[in-house]
């Protein structure tokens, strides 16, 4: 395909994907607070230290306390990136690196589309259905890793079924690079593991001596590409936490409730607590997992509108390799976010993990749709030379209707970050009351209040009053923050009378959010 084609793409995925970022002043949620504020770190030369903590699963010991316990760092290197070469820690700059991926997938999964069909037409509809991407679209442009998934997924998909030697080491890379994004980029240690036995097993005579000869070197070389991206970021794990990988991810096997992911000190979370709960209770919360997992599949994974044709093109190509990955990789993915991790499932890692397959989905979906045109032509229907143009226009147009319709209402007319808004306000009410530069304030996003004051925070733990004073004793923290849409059950006394605890001086009320300073700590 000619490269004019991709350029138009990437020219269109960058003006869709900047015109949304003119919306969004703030990272707008948690996960992005935290990955830009890991980007200000960085480019600021504080290294990989963090002034807040955001859950206490790896026990910190005080403030500032190590970086990326539980979210891999990938994103706040980019952003990071952004900053050093505009010399600038503005939100600006910080994303400007992820609206130039996000201008990236269109071209990646148009090469994807045109690697597998052969035909324009369709590697142009892929390239602009992951444009207009539905659900996707208004956390693009903000530092994430959605745009960064998709590439390397893509990427992997590219490459996966190629015979040159150094493919196997290029996918070990690559799932090194999606490892350093999420930790669920493990998954795709594995299925480079896979593909290199597959592809093994259609080469030379089948002998089980020659079979062992490709999949030895191919599954080294996958190891070592892996290992060099993440061979240094596993040895520091284990020099600060003793463990290669997250530290304190073991407890979320025994969760019982998505809060508890909050709660303070970790070590409530145990075994013996998850078998107090009980199996009913246990096996409910996987079933609605699994119930809330197909829904992100069918709503925002496939679009909706997309999913038949999508479906329809992979049985299309049900013999490509590509197609077996795929499969293979997210079907094991919805096991492990319904069954293992159905807390994290749920709040959104099976949608961001879904990520890294979307490319080959976007390129699926014209290719369904034209095996759809090309059933009814045989019944001599729609048999006009431009019907393919047409019909892949309106599948088009319905997605941007779509992705504009949740770009509105997500983005535009909501007010994006409105949650967050009020911190700067916040700060200026705790400045009045007199706020110390070196004092820590416990509230709901601790990196987004640091992103909009610069002020050290810890989080709101899960409990109830006596468990904000410890978390308030062991890192010193002197102001309170509680709002009202975000106050747990165990707080909405304090909540609701504010002047009920003598251990919390009440300083008023800030859009809805009560303001306390916290009194009698040692």
């Amino acid at each position: 395909m000619n490269w004019r084609y991709y350029l138009l793409l990437f020219i269109i995925g960058f003006v869709f994907n900047f015109a949304i970022a003119r919306y969004q002043t703030l990272p707008g949620y948690m996960d992005a607070d935290y990955y830009f504020a890991g980007g200000i770190q960085l480019a600021t030369g504080k290294g990989f230290t963090e002034p807040y903590i955001w859950n206490y699963l790896s026990d910190p010991q005080g403030l500032p306390t190590p970086s990326h316990a539980y979210w891999m760092p990938l994103a706040s290197m980019v952003s990071a990136l952004g900053m050093w070469l505009t010399s600038q820690t503005t939100y600006a700059a910080g994303r400007f690196p992820f609206i130039l991926l996000s201008a990236c997938v269109p071209v990646l999964t148009a090469t994807l589309a045109f690697d597998l069909s052969k035909k324009r037409l369709v590697a142009m509809s892929a390239g602009l259905l992951s444009i207009f991407s539905h659900y996707y679209a208004p956390s693009m442009p903000v530092p994430d890793n959605y745009a960064i998934y998709m590439l390397l997924g893509a990427a992997f998909f590219l490459l996966a079924p190629r015979d040159q030697k150094w493919i196997p080491f290029a996918l070990g890379i690559i799932v090194g690079l999606m490892t350093l994004a999420r930790s669920d980029g493990l998954l795709w240690l594995g299925l480079a593991g896979l593909t290199v036995l597959w592809k093994s097993s259609t080469q030379g005579n089948n002998s089980f001596k020659e079979w062992l000869s490709l999949v030895i070197p191919g599954g080294v070389s996958v190891i070592l590409g892996y290992l060099l991206v993440m061979g240094l970021w596993h040895y520091r794990n284990w020099t600060l936490f003793e463990t290669f990988l997250t530290p304190g991810g073991g407890k979320l096997f025994w969760l019982q409730d998505y809060h508890e992911t909050f709660v303070y000190p970790a070590e409530k979370i145990t075994q013996e607590h998850f078998l107090q709960a009980g199996w009913d209770v246990a096996i409910q919360n996987r079933i609605n997992a699994i119930r809330s997992n197909l829904n992100t599949m069918i709503f925002a994974q496939s679009g909706l509108f997309l999913l038949p044709f999508v479906l329809i093109g992979l049985w299309q190509i049900k013999n490509d390799l590509r197609t077996k990955i795929a499969i293979t990789g997210w079907l094991l993915l919805f096991v492990i976010m319904s069954v293992i991790f159905p807390f994290a499932g749920v709040r959104g890692s099976f949608y961001h993990a879904g990520a890294a397959f979307q490319p080959l989905w976007w390129a699926a979906a014209p290719m369904g749709l034209e095996v759809i045109l090309s059933w009814v032509r045989q019944h001599d229907r729609f048999t006009d030379k431009n019907a393919s143009i047409v019909f892949q226009s309106i599948l088009i147009g319905l997605m941007f209707v779509f992705t504009a319709y949740l770009v509105n209402l997500r983005v535009v007319s909501t007010g994006w970050a409105e949650d967050d808004v009020i911190y700067a306000a916040v700060e200026e009410k705790f400045q009045e009351n007199g706020i110390s530069p070196t004092d820590v304030v416990i509230v709901r996003n601790p990196p987004g209040y640091y992103v909009r004051t610069g002020r050290s925070a810890i989080l709101l733990p899960y409990g109830d009053e006596s468990d904000i004073l410890s978390v308030a004793r062991r890192y010193s923290a002197d102001y309170l923050v509680l709002e009202n849409t975000n106050s747990l059950a165990g707080m909405k006394d304090l909540y609701d009378k504010p002047e009920i605890n003598p251990s919390f001086i009440y300083l008023g009320e800030v859009d809805g959010a009560h303001l306390y300073h916290i009194a009698g700590l040692p």
